[in-house]
């Protein structure tokens, strides 16, 4: 494992510019989880129940007036398993884009716990596995930053800090190069100098054995990156516009198929299905046909044969197409995929 260097400084202003990202639950079903999510747990223990709470929030900004509401009843997500298993840690996954180099501010609120009273982010999240966290632990009072590779924990390094429970808190994490920067509440922070090459990843919620917290007013600053597979996508399409849909879906860590490149963009980040599923796991075709087109979930396979991915291709069909019609034209854009991106790593590149 590389070495990790932590001090602490007051926090530095890093230059993230690009794309910012607000993640609202305002539209969401209450008692649902929030959509472009996935849970995950690391550890033991059962799962974590994610779902969307009404909560009362103070605003960001001080009012302008005396009369202004103090705080206002809005919807946030909470994560309320009571699990006591220790080394239990649920986790919810943002779906929708993966970050290098941001700037993220969120607030969270610790509600319960016995066993523990945590809350934090997690960020570069490869699987469960492999990931960072910055968490605040109020029986513990402190703040803490650690690597999670190769599901071997470093020592968790911060400082010691009040942390009180059923009050909102601001988190704020900067990632550029290879510098992290965390604080609190405005307060003195972390500075991590980190020399690990894996700097790409998703941003999740966090928490530990039975801790009840509650996060919103989460906004992700961020330098967009375009993977090798989007790329491919993008090119392809340019030069067959006739393809009517093509996608590429990776497994996250639970092995659960999700969509990292496609020819409509916003797609990125949409789960997939069985299909996809056991084509990227057992290397599996399925074929399927609607009016006037037809659909192939196709294995992708590295320079070794493996199935890495799954593509999906829709075509136009024609008058007396066969299934095998169907594959072989599929297959040449499967085949063209698989000449530019020969590896699982170079995906995501």
């Amino acid at each position: 494992m590389r070495k990790l260097l932590f001090g602490f400084c007051i926090a530095l202003a890093l230059p993230v510019a690009g794309a910012e990202i607000k993640i609202d639950y305002g539209d969401a079903a209450s008692e649902q989880m929030p959509t472009n999510f996935h849970a995950v747990v690391a550890g033991g223990g059962g799962p974590g129940r994610w779902k969307i709470v009404m909560d009362e929030v103070p605003p960001l900004l001080a009012p302008l007036s005396p009369q202004a509401p103090v705080v206002a009843r809005r919807a946030v997500v909470a994560q309320t398993s009571t699990d006591p298993t220790d080394e239990r840690f649920p986790m919810l996954i943002y779906d929708s884009e993966t970050f290098k180099d941001f700037d993220l501010t969120t607030r969270f609120k610790i509600v319960g716990g016995t066993a523990e009273q945590m809350a934090g982010m997690v960020f570069r999240y490869q699987n469960i596995s492999n990931f960072y966290v910055v968490r605040a632990s109020a029986l513990g009072k402190n703040l803490r930053c650690y690597r999670v590779a190769d599901g071997v924990r470093t020592t968790p390094i911060g400082p010691a800090m009040d942390i009180s429970t059923n009050t909102w808190h601001t988190l704020t994490i900067e990632c550029a190069g290879n510098r992290i920067l965390c604080e609190l509440d405005g307060n003195a922070a972390i500075k991590l100098i980190d020399n690990n090459t894996n700097s790409l990843g998703k941003i999740g919620f966090w928490t530990k054995s039975d801790a009840v917290s509650h996060f919103g007013d989460t906004t992700i600053t961020y330098t967009p990156q375009v993977p090798m597979a989007q790329t491919v996508v993008q090119g392809i399409v340019k030069e067959q516009p006739r393809i009517i849909g093509l996608r590429i879906y990776t497994s996250d860590g639970q092995g659960e198929p999700h969509i990292i490149a496609s020819k409509v963009e916003p797609e990125i980040g949409q789960r997939g299905t069985d299909a996809e599923k056991a084509a990227i796991t057992d290397g599996k075709v399925y074929f399927g046909r609607s009016k006037g087109t037809v659909v192939l979930t196709i294995p992708l396979r590295d320079r070794n044969g493996d199935p890495i991915a799954a593509v999906r291709v829709q075509l136009k069909s024609f008058l007396g197409e066969t299934e095998d019609n169907a594959l072989t034209r599929a297959m040449m854009i499967v085949k063209t995929i698989q000449a530019q991106i020969t590896s699982k790593e170079e995906l995501t590149e």
